[in-house]
């Protein structure tokens, strides 16, 4: 096991971590468009308020309180419905308690002192969000979990307490029952995402892990979903994935295998214009909805999201405006990474290549793509192959990668790491 799993703690990992604000089920649709672009991995905690204003919360009582976690792709999928598209104005105010699906699995509170081993495990057993205690004071910790936390080294014991603290030992499989036993506590809020990042820079700690391929780490998932390109795209959506919030788009070819041509997912989606992509998403196939189409196809009756601001237009606030007829085309619909409200002028546009690596791609070079792109996942295809799609690779299955005893790593060849993937 690496010593940078060992010897570093969470705290390690939440310096210069902004406070955490809880967003509440009773919020809108539209609010949580807004928190999404300002978010990691596409998607934010919903929580229920507490019953009485004043109350103070333990661990537990808090976590009863988390509803679940809203992506870019759930609000895409509900704008889509047939209700939502007749109705936009009333869809964005719609309460996020309406749209969220309910996992109170995949968040857990964790004290600063856990170890990073334990975290990880965690993550790897399905929670992606870890709640930790900014304002909380621990003490009994020996030295090599000394930590730079909240801007400053962590002592030990107070000498005058050093008697007692020495038997003092941490589970850090359980988050301490002292937090969150007052009301002034903060917290703050740590992703996959932010292990990923933390991980990258401490390869060196994880050799040989990061320069093997993922196919000889086991950590290419075959369980992926698709659908294909002459498939309407609402199809996507009917049942939505979990991790990875992605659906590849697919073109079959005579062989049986399929090429991947693009896909509808939480990342692709974060930042674009949500009733845009809705309404692209409830009327083009699967195929015209990555890719685009053409100036030269039948007209089409396509809201003119373009000509409303939420901005410029008090009267056509959130894109909710008038409509006119125009022609479809690849070049009306755009993506707009500056626009964290996702109902501007600029809307959805497919025509962007899906992020993807080869099965003898390194570790690193897939950590390093997805954080470089923000994105959940890598879309796996084969070497010398013209987009032929294996599988994926997310934050669970590098996490599964880099935790790896070194036993269990074994090294092989292009074509044994290629037939195991089969």
């Amino acid at each position: 096991m690496p010593s940078v799993f060992l010897y570093h703690v969470v705290g390690d990992l939440t310096v210069g971590k902004p406070e955490m604000v809880e967003f509440y089920e009773t919020e809108t649709v539209e609010s949580a468009i807004r928190a999404i672009g300002e978010s990691t991995e596409c998607g934010i905690p919903v929580w229920k308020r507490k019953s009485h204003g004043g109350m103070i919360e333990n661990s537990e009582t808090r976590l009863q309180r988390f509803v679940g976690i809203l992506n870019s792709l759930d609000i895409v999928a509900f704008l889509a419905s047939t209700e939502c598209l007749e109705d936009r104005d009333k869809a964005i105010k719609t309460p996020v308690s309406q749209v969220v699906v309910p996992n109170t699995s995949l968040l857990k509170q964790v004290d600063p002192a856990t170890r990073l081993i334990d975290a990880l495990e965690m993550m790897k057993q399905g929670v992606r969000r870890l709640i930790v205690p900014k304002s909380m004071g621990w003490k009994g910790m020996s030295k090599r979990f000394s930590i730079l936390y909240n801007g400053k080294w962590l002592k030990n014991a107070d000498t005058s307490n050093s008697s007692s603290n020495n038997n003092l030992t941490i589970n850090p499989n359980r988050p301490s029952s002292s937090a969150g036993t007052s009301n002034h506590d903060k917290f703050c809020c740590l992703s996959r995402e932010d292990v990923i990042r933390f991980l990258i820079g401490c390869l060196g700690a994880l050799a040989p892990l990061p320069l093997s391929s993922i196919s000889s780490l086991g950590a290419i998932n075959s369980n992926y979903n698709s659908v294909e390109a002459s498939l309407p795209a609402i199809e996507a959506t009917r049942k939505l994935p979990e991790d990875p919030s992605a659906i590849a788009v697919v073109e079959p070819i005579p062989n049986g295998q399929c090429k991947i041509i693009g896909e509808i997912s939480a990342s692709r989606l974060w930042k674009c214009d949500y009733l845009a992509a809705a309404w692209a998403l409830a009327n083009l196939s699967a195929g015209q909805f990555v890719m685009g189409v053409e100036d030269n196809v039948a007209s089409r009756s396509l809201p003119d999201f373009a000509a409303n601001s939420a901005v410029d237009d008090g009267n056509t606030a959130h894109g909710t405006g008038s409509t006119r007829l125009r022609k479809f085309s690849s070049r009306s619909i755009g993506f707009n990474p500056g626009n964290s409200i996702g109902i501007g002028r600029s809307i959805y546009r497919g025509r962007s290549a899906p992020l993807t690596c080869k099965i003898t791609s390194s570790l690193a070079a897939v950590m390093a793509q997805m954080l470089s792109h923000r994105a959940t996942h890598v879309w796996v295809i084969e070497d010398h192959s013209d987009d032929i799609l294996v599988g994926a690779v997310g934050y669970a299955d590098i996490l599964a990668a880099v935790t790896k005893q070194p036993a269990s790593v074994t090294h092989v060849n292009r074509p044994e790491a290629f037939a195991t993937l089969f």
